[in-house]
C-alpha cells in the first residue's frame, strides 16, 4: 500500500502532510535529501507545480529513487471546493494534496531525458527574450520619442537579437549532440510550413510527441474543443486549457502552412468558404498540423524500434 505524502512547495520552505501529521523541511537540497532518505520505500510525494520553486525536490527524489507526482493545481483546487474547503494555508494545502493523491493515485512524474531538460530551458528563456523584445520594440512607436532614449531602445533590441541567436545557436548544438532529436527535427521539418524553429519549441514544449494518441496530445496542447451543451441547447464549442508555449510554436507554423501546404490549404479554405471565423480556422489548422507531426514521429519511433 503507497503512503501518499502532500508537500505544499514555497520558496524557502515545505510543508508536509504525512499520515495526519506536519512538519516542515527547508527548501534547499541539504535539508530535502535527509529527510527523503527517511521515508519508507512506499513513500509517494504529491506537490503542486509552483514555476522554479518545486525543482529543488523534484531532482532530490530523482536521484533517491522516491516516488513523485508534479500535479496541476487547478485540479487540487477543484477537489478542496468539490468538498466544501475553503480555508487556505501551507498546512491545510499540504494535507488537501495528500487526500489529492490518496483519491486521485496519479502516476509518477519520470525524470526527464537531461538534453530534453536543457533545451525546455534554453527555449523558456528564448520565449523571455523575444517578449522582452516585443516590448522594446512597440516603445519605439511612442511618438515624439527623444533622441537618446530612442537610441538606447535600438541598442537594446540589437542586443537582445544577439542573444536570441546565441540561445538559438546553443539549442541546435544541443539537438545536434542527440541523435533522437537530430531525427526528430529532420522529420518534423520536412513537412511544409514547420521550420527548424518550430520543430525546436514543439520538442522542448511537448516531449511526449509520438507517444501518445492524437486525441491526447490535441488536449495536452490545449486544441480540443469542448463541448458546451444543456438539454436542448447547443452552444459554440471553445477551446481551454493546455500548453500556451505549445500553441504559440505553432500559430506561425499553421499560419504558414494555410499558404504553403497544399492539404492544409485546402482544409483552410474549406472552413473559410463555410463562414468560419479566422480564429476559428487558424485553430483547427493548428490541430490538424500537430496531429499529423505526432503521427509522423510514432511512424519514425515505431519504424526505429523494428530495426
Amino acid at each position: 500500500m503507497k503512503t501518499y505524502i502532500g508537500v505544499d512547495v514555497a520558496s524557502t520552505k515545505l510543508d508536509i502532510a504525512n499520515n495526519g501529521s506536519t512538519k516542515q523541511v527547508l527548501n534547499q537540497p541539504a535539508a530535502i535529501k535527509p529527510w527523503l532518505r527517511s521515508l519508507a520505500p512506499t513513500a509517494h510525494l504529491i506537490c503542486e507545480a509552483t514555476g522554479a520553486y518545486h525543482q529543488p525536490l523534484l531532482r532530490a527524489c530523482w536521484q533517491l529513487g522516491v516516488t513523485v507526482s508534479l500535479v496541476n493545481p487547478e485540479r487540487v483546487r477543484a477537489l478542496a471546493k468539490a468538498n466544501g474547503r475553503h480555508a487556505k494555508t501551507d498546512c491545510i494545502d499540504a494535507r488537501l494534496l495528500a487526500d489529492f493523491g490518496a483519491r486521485q493515485q496519479p502516476a509518477p512524474t519520470a525524470a526527464p531525458d537531461p538534453i530534453r531538460a536543457q533545451l525546455q530551458e534554453l527555449n523558456t528563456r528564448r520565449l523571455q527574450l523575444v517578449a522582452q523584445r516585443t516590448q522594446e520594440l512597440n516603445r519605439q512607436q511612442q511618438p515624439a520619442l527623444g533622441k537618446f532614449a530612442g537610441a538606447s531602445l535600438r541598442r537594446l533590441c540589437k542586443c537582445l537579437d544577439r542573444e536570441i541567436t546565441r540561445l538559438e545557436a546553443y539549442a541546435d548544438q544541443l539537438i545536434a549532440s542527440s541523435p533522437a532529436l537530430s531525427a526528430q527535427v529532420a522529420e518534423l521539418t520536412k513537412v511544409a510550413g514547420v521550420g527548424t524553429q518550430t520543430a525546436r519549441a514543439l520538442l522542448a514544449t511537448m516531449p511526449e510527441l509520438g507517444t501518445i494518441c492524437r486525441r491526447r496530445v490535441a488536449s495536452l496542447a490545449g486544441l480540443a474543443p469542448f463541448p458546451c451543451e444543456s438539454g436542448q441547447w447547443k452552444g459554440r464549442r471553445h477551446i481551454r486549457g493546455g500548453r500556451a508555449t505549445v500553441r504559440q510554436a505553432l500559430y506561425m507554423a499553421a499560419f504558414s502552412a494555410m499558404h504553403h501546404n497544399g492539404h492544409l490549404k485546402s482544409f483552410a479554405q474549406r472552413l473559410i468558404a463555410n463562414g468560419k471565423p479566422h480564429n476559428v480556422v487558424i485553430t483547427a489548422v493548428m490541430r490538424k498540423l500537430l496531429i499529423h507531426l505526432n503521427a509522423r514521429l510514432a511512424k519514425q519511433r515505431l519504424l526505429q524500434e523494428e530495426l
